[in-house]
C-alpha cells in the first residue's frame, strides 16, 4: 500500500515508502551522492517547515544581514590609509553571513539550492509549489529585515557622520553597475553561495572558515547578493538619495534573477547531474541482484 501524502509534506519516494532518506555514503555509490542526499534531506524538512516559524526566521535573518553593512562602514572608517585596508574592509562583508548561517537562520540564498533539491528529485506540481511557498514567505521576511535594519541606521542616533557617510558610499557603489551587469555578477554569486551550502556538511568544524572564505570571496568581487544588497540600497531610499524604483531596477530584479539562476539552474542542476547516473546505476544493480536472488530461491523451491 502507499502511503497518503500529508498536506504540506514534499513527495518523494522515502516519503512514500515510509523510509528516510539514506545519506551513509558507505552506502552509497559515492561521496557525492552522500552529500547531495544530505542537502536534499535538509532541503524536504526546510520544505515542511511551519509558515509563520519561516518567516520569523527570514525577518531574523534580513536584521542580522545589517551586521555587513555595518562592520564594513566601521572598517572603512577606521582603516582609512592603512596598506591593504580594501581586504580588510571586505573582511567585514562576512559578518552578517556569519550571524544567519551559524545561527540557522532563513537566508533566500541558501534556500535556492538547498530547498530545489528535492524537486529535482521528484519535480511535481505539489513539491513545486511548496518550494513557491518557501521562497515566497523568506524573500519576503529577508527583504522585511533588511528594510527594518535600513531604517535603524538611517534614523537611530548609533553611528557617527563618518560611518554614515561610509554606509553611503558602500551602497552608492553597489547601484553603479548597469542591469546587465548587476545580472551577471549575481550569477556569480549566486553559484558561490551553492557551493558555500555544497561543502557544509564535509565542513565539520571549519564550516566557519568556509563561510568566512565563500562570502568574503563574494564582497571582493563587488557581485551582487539580493538580501545583503537589499541592506545597502535601501539605505539610499531611506536617506532620499535614491527612489523605491531604482531599487527594483536596476537593483532588485535583476539581482534576485541572476541569484536564483547562479545557485538553482547552474549549480543545483549540475551538482544533481553528476550523482543521477550513480543513483540509477546502484537502482539498476540492486534490482538485478534482487531478481538474481528471486530466481536462486525459485530453484531452491523446485
Amino acid at each position: 500500500m502507499i502511503k497518503k501524502q500529508d498536506d504540506g509534506e514534499v513527495e518523494s519516494k522515502e516519503s512514500e515508502q515510509g523510509e528516510e532518506i539514506e545519506v551513509d555514503e558507505d552506502v552509497l555509490p559515492s561521496r557525492a551522492a552522500a552529500v547531495h542526499e544530505q542537502i536534499r534531506q535538509e532541503g524536504e524538512k526546510e520544505l515542511e517547515r511551519d509558515g509563520l516559524a519561516l518567516l520569523f526566521s527570514a525577518i531574523a535573518a534580513g536584521l542580522s544581514m545589517g551586521a555587513s553593512l555595518m562592520a564594513k562602514g566601521i572598517f572603512q572608517v577606521n582603516l582609512e590609509g592603512v596598506p591593504g585596508a580594501f581586504l580588510l574592509e571586505n573582511l567585514g562583508y562576512t559578518f552578517g553571513f556569519i550571524i544567519v548561517i551559524m545561527a540557522r537562520q532563513q537566508l533566500f540564498t541558501e534556500n535556492t539550492v538547498t530547498a530545489v533539491l528535492p524537486i529535482m528529485h521528484k519535480p511535481t506540481g505539489s513539491n513545486l509549489l511548496l518550494l513557491l511557498r518557501l521562497w515566497g514567505i523568506v524573500l519576503g521576511g529577508n527583504l522585511t529585515g533588511t528594510g527594518l535594519a535600513s531604517l535603524a541606521f538611517s534614523h537611530m542616533p548609533v553611528f557617527d557622520g563618518a560611518t554614515k557617510q561610509a554606509f553611503v558610499a558602500i551602497s552608492q557603489k553597489v547601484m553603479e553597475n548597469p542591469p546587465g551587469e548587476m545580472f551577471a555578477n549575481a550569477v556569480v554569486s549566486g553559484w558561490i553561495i551553492a557551493t558555500m551550502v555544497w561543502m557544509f556538511p564535509s565542513a565539520g568544524a571549519a564550516k566557519i572558515w568556509v563561510i568566512i572564505l565563500m562570502t568574503w570571496l563574494v564582497a571582493l568581487g563587488d557581485l551582487a547578493h539580493i538580501v545583503v544588497g537589499s541592506v545597502e540600497v535601501l539605505y539610499l531610499v531611506f536617506n532620499g538619495l535614491i527612489s523605491w524604483h531604482e531599487f527594483l531596477w536596476p537593483f532588485a530584479l535583476p539581482t534576485l534573477a541572476g541569484n536564483i539562476i547562479g545557485g538553482t539552474f547552474i549549480f543545483a542542476v549540475i551538482s544533481h547531474a553528476q550523482i543521477r547516473n550513480d543513483m540509477s546505476t546502484k537502482a539498476r544493480a540492486k534490482a538485478k541482484a534482487d531478481a538474481k536472488a528471486q530466481a536462486k530461491k525459485q530453484d531452491n523451491v523446485r
